[in-house]
Formats: C-alpha cells, sequence, structure tokens
C-alpha cells in the first residue's frame, strides 16, 4: 500500500512538473498566441489562458499584438500549460519578471476575459480585472459598444459560409450590447457567457444597471 502511494505521489509530482516549462518568446502571433522555444529546442505554440482579444483585423488588434511585443518578445518567460485546444495549442499563464500576461493584457484594457473558457480560482480576480479596465474605459472599452472576437469570427465564418465578398472589417461597426438579457427567463448574461446568445436573448443591455433596472437578474454562471 506504502509503495503504491508513493508511486501516485511521484506520477502527481512528474504531472506537475511537465505542465510548467520555460523558453524563449520567438514569435507573436496576435495579442493572446505566442511560440515559445524551450532549452531542448522544442517549439510549442501557446495560446494565453482565460482571455480573448481583438482579432488583426479588428480594433485595437495591433495593438494588442505590440502589447505582447513589447512585454515578452524575444525574453524568457514561464508557460504554465492549463489545457490544449482543438488546434493542437497548448492553452497557458505565461510569466514574466513576476507579472502575468494574460492578466497584463486585460489590466491594459486590450482583451475579454474569457468567462466561457476561465474556471480556475484566479478566474473571479481576472474577471474584476476586465471589469476595471472597462470601467476606467481604457483601451478597447474607450470606443462604444466594441465587437467581441468571438462574434467577429462568427460573422467571417458566415461570410465565407455565404460567399461573400465583403470587407471583413465591416463586422466589427456591428453595435452590440455589453450584455444579452433572456426575455423568457428575465436573466442576463455577459459577453463570453455561454448563454449570451441564446435564442431567447433578444434584449440587449448597454450596463449592468440598465439590465437591472428593468427587472432581469444577473445569470450565475457568469456573473455579470
Amino acid at each position: 500500500m506504502k509503495l503504491f502511494v508513493h508511486l501516485l505521489i511521484f506520477c502527481l509530482l512528474i504531472t506537475v512538473q511537465a505542465s510548467a516549462f520555460e523558453g524563449k518568446v520567438v514569435k507573436v502571433s496576435d495579442g493572446d498566441t505566442v511560440e515559445v522555444l524551450d532549452s531542448s529546442n522544442k517549439l510549442t505554440k501557446v495560446r494565453l489562458y482565460g482571455i480573448d482579444c481583438p482579432e488583426k483585423a479588428q480594433d485595437f488588434g495591433q495593438k494588442a499584438k505590440q502589447f505582447v511585443l513589447d512585454m515578452v518578445a524575444d525574453k524568457t518567460v514561464e508557460v504554465e500549460a492549463i489545457d490544449t485546444d482543438r488546434y493542437g495549442r497548448t492553452v497557458g499563464v505565461i510569466k514574466i519578471n513576476g507579472s502575468i500576461l494574460n492578466s497584463e493584457i486585460l489590466k491594459s484594457g486590450l482583451a475579454w476575459y474569457y468567462a466561457q473558457y476561465c474556471k480556475k480560482s484566479f478566474c473571479g480576480e481576472w474577471q474584476q480585472i476586465e471589469s476595471q479596465a472597462r470601467s476606467s474605459k481604457i483601451g478597447l472599452w474607450s470606443i462604444a459598444n466594441p465587437q467581441p472576437p468571438w462574434d467577429f469570427r462568427h460573422g467571417a465564418k458566415e461570410s465565407r459560409a455565404n460567399g461573400k465578398t465583403d470587407n471583413i472589417k465591416q463586422n466589427s461597426s456591428i453595435s452590440v450590447g455589453n450584455f444579452h438579457g433572456n426575455v423568457s427567463s428575465k436573466k442576463f448574461h455577459r459577453q463570453g457567457c455561454k448563454h449570451y446568445d441564446c435564442k431567447s436573448c433578444t434584449a440587449i443591455f448597454s450596463s449592468r444597471d440598465e439590465a437591472v433596472n428593468a427587472g432581469y437578474e444577473p445569470c450565475g454562471l457568469c456573473k455579470p
């Protein structure tokens, strides 16, 4: 029994150690995706966990990329791997000189907190960081109703499927509220929530107070 316990602890330690590595950032694809080269010359594409930056064709997309370039390009970072996405990319948290890249991007108002995928204990703190940036109207929050990147990507896919040749950038001007209210359940959801675009979520509010004053209750999942 003792041998089994020791083997279990050993395996857990190996798993923890294997989930974190150091390497040099050799490429910045966009605001939330970089490539890291470790000491064994293994190249890993890392998608930043818990956030979603504007696409490069959107407002502030290039600024988000430049922010990441300035912060980590050609520098040694620590990557804490959390998951692997459907594209085979490592999804994780990047640390550099005591700072966390993921949260620094949120703090600068250059990303959305990705409520649908951020499930770790620190995600509540990240949600607050985004809310502070939103309240201070910095970065992308300085413009009215910035379009979430997942809506932008959805619009791009629809355009390709329909064979449209319209400039995709045109989609970024579509006005969307910060909160969607479900007219059936009378609950409202923030951007990034899996219920945000539900069939009955046809009420659109520009602020939390507006939704509450209209008689809607906050969603228990995304906690807007």
